[in-house]
This record gives C-alpha cells, sequence and structure tokens, in this order.
C-alpha cells in the first residue's frame, strides 16, 4: 500500500510523544510501500517543530533531510532543497517552498512583508521584493 502521511502521522513517527500514536505510525512507516510527503506536510512540519517544540533551524534541516534519505519516502526534492536553503540563510523552510513552486508556475519575482524571507530569497540570486 502506498500512503500519503499527514503532518501529525510525521510528527508522532519523528517525536514519539505519544505512545499509543507513535506505535501506529511506526507500524505504517514500516509497512507501507512507500510513503508520500507533499511539501505541505512538510511545511506544517517545520512550523510546528519551531513554533510548538522550539526545534532550532538546524535541527529542522536535518530532521527533513532524514526523512529525504529514507527509502520508502517520496517528496519532492527540488521543493525540499529551496526549504533547506532558506532554513540555512535563517528563513522559514516554508518560504523557500513558496518561492520555488511560484517559479515553478511561472512567477517571477517573490513578493512579502517578511524581510527574513526577501534578504534571503535575493542571496540566492534570486528577484524578490520587499513590500513596504
Amino acid at each position: 500500500m502506498k500512503v500519503v502521511a499527514d503532518t501529525n502521522v510525521l510528527l508522532r513517527f519523528l517525536l514519539a510523544d505519544d505512545p499509543a500514536q507513535y506505535k501506529l505510525a511506526l507500524e505504517i512507516m514500516k509497512t507501507a510501500e512507500a510513503v508520500v510527503v507533499t511539501t505541505v506536510a512538510l511545511c506544517e512540519l517545520a512550523w510546528v517543530l519551531r513554533s510548538s517544540y522550539g526545534v532550532s533551524r538546524v535541527n529542522i534541516a536535518a530532521t527533513i533531510s532524514g526523512l529525504r534519505e529514507t527509502s520508502k519516502i517520496q517528496l519532492d526534492g527540488a521543493a525540499v532543497d529551496a526549504g533547506l536553503s532558506m532554513l540555512q540563510l535563517g528563513a522559514d523552510f516554508s518560504d523557500g517552498v513558496i518561492a520555488h513552486e511560484g517559479r515553478w508556475r511561472g512567477g517571477e519575482t517573490f513578493v512579502s512583508f517578511d524581510k527574513k524571507a526577501v534578504s534571503a530569497i535575493a542571496k540566492q540570486g534570486l528577484k524578490a521584493k520587499l513590500l513596504t
């Protein structure tokens, strides 16, 4: 069976903070033929780890990289790269994913009220504009 993992399944699998749910999450991760992890789920995962659990950007990057290296997990590698680049520059994973998808859909300039996001996008040599 190929499954699409919701963010809460990923969180229970990674954090093991609820023994019963961890057991179920672990079982599905072990028995599934493939585990599809969407970019939306990764963005939610990064946000929850940061805002609810106080996980550092470095550790969020390591967590997402670890998921990526798990053979059963299927995800959008280019979007993950974009998100990880943003984390390394001190911005949010989701901003990298948003900018990546926007460019993929034909957008040329990333616009935001978020100074960190605009700065990180610009540092990568991409067009970005801070709205003020």
